[in-house]
């Protein structure tokens, strides 16, 4: 009696959607290659890869003791790679490897993954539109902030002193009281106390003592 396998159809070979075309930065292996080496050809963890599985993303079969990926599931990291290179979010990975499930042709596979690039590329665009938005915004409020403080901050008189007020200061920072200062500069007292409010008014003090340090930090008197 013949076994009923002789009759039986041949195994039909295993079924591979095609995949757009992608550059690999490395010449595609001719045999399968282990987790290792997959992690190395793309400059990923091993963690990265079980993730990816774990999302069906990929699939590694078992060659002995070691998973081992074939050029199918290389190429699928290309394109998985390349989608994470520039931004692209897992799920939306997972819907182009079922759009991509459907393709009949190489043609159509590179017409989905180019849709999908498009797609990228006018999210980018408008990221860069409110980017610079936002940073016109942040420009905007520090120059309005620094306006609000160079408001609330009282403005200097112009510090232009003249040759009697220099040697008025130099003076006062000496310890010259007022008297003494009016006889030595040959002024009237009156006279003499309008040219120290002037000099304290530009100091920008509240006093002569304030004003002769703020000249002396502004190098006006020596130390």
């Amino acid at each position: 009696m013949q076994a009923m396998t002789e009759n039986a159809p041949p195994a039909r070979a295993h079924y591979f959607p095609p995949l757009p075309q992608v550059s690999l930065p490395f010449e595609m292996p001719s045999q399968p290659v282990a987790i290792a080496e997959m992690a190395d050809l793309f400059g990923v963890t091993h963690r990265t890869l079980h993730f990816y599985e774990e999302k069906g993303l990929i699939t590694a079969r078992r060659s002995g003791s070691m998973r081992v990926y074939d050029r199918v599931q290389i190429h699928r990291m290309a394109v998985i790679n390349a989608c994470r290179e520039i931004g692209i979010p897992v799920a939306v990975i997972q819907e182009l490897m079922e759009e991509l499930a459907g393709a009949t042709s190489e043609t159509e596979a590179n017409e989905m993954f180019h849709n999908m690039l498009a797609r990228r590329k006018r999210e980018l665009t408008s990221d860069i539109s409110n980017i610079r938005r936002q940073m016109q915004q942040i420009e905007n409020l520090l120059v309005a902030e620094e306006e609000e403080q160079a408001l609330a901050s009282p403005k200097p008189m112009s510090l232009v002193l003249s040759d009697i007020e220099k040697q008025c200061l130099g003076l006062m920072a000496e310890g010259y009281s007022a008297p003494r200062l009016a006889r030595a500069l040959n002024l009237e007292f009156e006279d003499l106390r309008r040219m120290e409010d002037g000099i304290i008014q530009k100091f920008q003090a509240t006093n002569r003592f304030q004003a002769v340090a703020k000249a002396m930090l502004l190098g006006f008197v020596p130390n």
